[in-house]
């Protein structure tokens, strides 16, 4: 799993079929507490928005974590983070 912040949402207007009505998300990985400038983009699965942090899968995984599962996505963003302790 991994934690980055939305930095944009990433348009268009074709896309493989089991993917359309998908939001695509662009975000920077955070580790350590540390932005990287590293990106990867995400099919929105929570509501996320720009601005805030999120924590995504990965992998086969991400495939899991949306409805349908034989979308071809490689990174879901699974969940929204609050605050960290």
């Amino acid at each position: 799993m991994l934690k980055g912040i939305v930095v944009g949402n990433i348009v268009s207007t074709r896309k493989q079929e089991s993917l359309v009505g998908s939001k695509f998300l662009e975000v920077e990985i955070i580790e350590n507490g540390e932005k990287t400038g590293k990106y990867i983009v995400a099919v929105d699965s929570v509501g996320a928005g720009i601005g805030e942090t999120v924590l995504l899968t990965t992998g086969s995984s991400a495939r899991l974590a949306l409805q349908n599962h034989d979308a071809p996505t490689d990174a879901v963003v699974v969940g929204i983070v609050d605050y960290t302790i």
